[in-house]
C-alpha cells in the first residue's frame, strides 16, 4: 500500500504544479487580473484535485493486481497532494504584485518539480540531470504554450483585467 500512496503523492504534486502553473500563466497573460488568477487557483485546487483523485482511483481499480485499499491510498494521496500543492500558489499571488507573483510561482513550481524529479531519479538509480531536464522541459513547454494562449485570447477577444 505504501507504493500506492507514493504514486498518488507524486501524481498529485506533479499535476498540481504543472496544471496550476499553466493556468496562472495563461490567465495572467489573458486577463492580468489577480482576482481571476486566484479564482483559477482555487478552481484547480478543488475541482481538479477531485477529478485527478477519481481518475487515479479508477485507474488503480482497473489494475487487477491492486487491492481496494491500494486504490484508496492512491486516491487520498493524489487528492491531498494536489490540493496542497495547487494551493501553495495562492501565497505569492496574495502577497506580491501580480507580475512578481507569477515569476515567484514559476520559480516555486519548477523547484518543486526539480526536487521531486531528483528523488525519483535517485530511487530508480537514474541520472538525475536527465530526469530533471525531461520533467522541467515539459513544465516549461506548458508555461510557454499557456502564456501565448492567454495572449492570443486577450488580443483576439479583448478581455481586460
Amino acid at each position: 500500500m505504501k507504493s500506492s500512496a507514493i504514486k498518488g503523492f507524486c501524481f498529485g504534486l506533479t499535476s498540481g504544479t504543472i496544471t496550476t502553473l499553466g493556468m496562472i500563466v495563461g490567465l495572467n497573460a489573458g486577463t492580468g487580473s489577480r482576482a481571476v488568477v486566484l479564482g483559477g487557483i482555487l478552481s484547480i485546487a478543488i475541482a481538479d484535485s477531485f477529478s485527478d483523485a477519481l481518475g487515479i482511483h479508477v485507474s488503480e481499480e482497473s489494475d487487477h493486481n491492486k487491492s481496494h485499499s491500494e486504490a484508496w491510498a492512491s486516491t487520498v494521496a493524489t487528492f491531498f497532494s494536489k490540493l496542497l500543492f495547487a494551493s501553495t500558489f495562492m501565497i505569492p499571488i496574495i502577497f506580491f504584485g501580480l507580475q512578481t507573483a507569477i515569476a515567484v510561482s514559476v520559480a516555486w513550481g519548477l523547484a518543486v518539480l526539480g526536487i521531486l524529479s531528483y528523488f525519483i531519479a535517485r530511487s530508480q538509480k537514474n541520472n538525475p540531470l536527465m530526469v530533471i531536464g525531461e520533467h522541467l522541459s515539459i513544465a516549461v513547454l506548458v508555461i510557454i504554450l499557456t502564456h501565448y494562449t492567454g495572449r492570443f485570447i486577450q488580443s483576439n477577444f479583448g478581455f481586460e483585467g
